[in-house]
C-alpha cells in the first residue's frame, strides 16, 4: 500500500506515559504530525479511555507504576486487536524488542526518539494494518460481485443466530436465485452472464439498510441477505422490493424464499427453511411461464 493512501487525520493516537516531560512533547509532535492525539498518565486511565473513544494507535511507555506498558499491550491487543502498538522505554538493557512483540506490540522504539523515527515507526504500523484489512476484506468478498462469499456467510450467520439468541432479537434471511440464468448464459454468452451477476449484486446492494442488513453470493446465481432485527414483514416486504429491482434494472426475474429465526433453530435449518421455500417460488414461477406459453401457442390464439 503506498504511503500517499495514508490519512494521519484518520487516526487517533493515545499517548500514555507517567512523565509529563516525556508526554507532552510527544503528543505535540504527533498533533503537529497531524495525528489526532490524546493522553493519557498510567495504564488504568487509558483502559478507561479506550472504553470512551476509537483511538486507533496506541503509543505507550513501559516502565509505569500500576498496569505497566507491557499488559497495556496484552489487554489492549484482547479486546481491540485492530489497534496498532508502540512500546517506549528508556530503559534498554531491561527490556527486549522480542518481549514487546510476543505482548502484542507493532514496534518498540528507545527514548530518546526523533519526530522523523516516531513517524517512520508509527506510518509503518498503519501500512501494515491497513494491508492485513484489506486481505482480510479480500477474503470475505466475493470477487464478481462485491458481495460477502459464502464462507463469511456461514461465519455471519452463526454470528447473528447467537446474538439474537442471547439478545430475543429477530433475524431473517432471505435466499435469491434468478429464473434461467443457465439459459441466459447460453443465450447470451459467460461473459455476459458475469455482467449481470455482478448488476444483481448492485442492485441487493443498493437495496439493503446500510451497516445493518448483509448481502451475500451464496454461489452461482444464488443470492442471500440478513435482515438484523426483522420479522416476516419486513422480510416479504424486502424481498420484494429487492426482486421489483432486479426486474427492473437487469431485466430478469428473480425467485424468493426467506426464513425467520426461531430459538433453538440451527444455521443449517434456517438456510433449509429459505431454500425450501425459495424452491417453492421457484416452481409456481415456472408454472405461470408455462401457462402464458400454452396461452401464447395455443391453436385459438394461432388461428386468431
Amino acid at each position: 500500500m503506498a504511503n500517499e493512501d495514508i490519512s494521519y487525520e484518520d487516526e487517533y493516537v493515545l499517548v500514555v506515559d507517567d512523565e509529563d516531560i516525556v508526554r507532552e512533547p510527544i503528543s505535540a509532535m504527533l498533533k503537529h504530525l497531524g495525528f489526532k492525539v490524546d493522553t493519557a498518565v498510567n495504564g488504568n486511565e487509558a483502559l478507561e479511555k479506550f472504553e470512551k473513544n476509537p483511538y486507533t494507535f496506541l503509543l505507550t511507555d513501559i516502565r509505569m507504576p500500576g498496569i505497566d506498558g507491557l499488559e497495556l499491550i496484552r489487554t489492549i491487543k484482547k479486546k481491540y486487536p485492530e489497534t496498532c502498538s508502540i512500546a517506549m522505554t528508556g530503559y534498554t538493557r531491561e527490556y527486549k524488542y522480542v518481549e514487546t512483540i510476543n505482548a502484542g506490540a507493532t514496534d518498540f522504539v528507545n527514548k530518546p526518539f526523533g519526530m522523523e523515527e516516531i513517524e517512520a515507526k508509527v506510518k509503518r504500523g498503519v501500512i501494515e494494518r491497513n494491508i492485513r484489512q484489506e486481505l482480510s476484506r479480500l477474503s470475505i468478498t466475493d470477487a464478481l460481485t462485491g458481495l460477502f462469499n459464502q464462507r463469511h456467510f456461514y461465519d455471519r450467520l452463526k454470528e447473528e443466530i447467537a446474538r439474537a439468541e442471547r439478545q430475543n432479537h429477530s433475524l431473517a434471511l432471505i435466499l435469491l436465485d434468478l429464473d434461467d440464468f443457465k439459459l441466459y448464459n447460453d443465450r447470451f454468452g459467460h461473459l455476459a452472464g458475469d455482467d449481470l451477476l455482478q448488476k444483481v449484486g448492485a442492485v441487493i446492494n443498493s437495496k439493503m439498510r446500510q451497516n445493518v442488513d448483509s448481502g451475500y453470493r451464496y454461489g452461482g446465481d444464488e443470492f442471500a441477505v440478513m435482515l438484523i432485527e426483522a420479522g416476516k414483514s419486513v422480510a416479504k416486504m424486502m424481498s420484494n422490493r429487492i426482486k421489483a429491482g432486479i426486474k427492473e434494472e437487469c431485466g430478469v426475474a428473480t425467485s424468493s424464499g426467506f426464513a425467520i429465526f426461531k430459538n433453538g433453530l440451527s444455521p443449517e435449518a434456517l438456510v433449509g427453511e429459505a431454500d425450501r421455500r425459495l424452491y417453492e417460488d421457484k416452481a409456481r414461477n415456472k408454472a405461470k411461464k408455462s401457462q402464458r406459453l400454452n396461452v401464447v401457442n395455443s391453436p385459438e390464439r394461432i388461428r386468431a
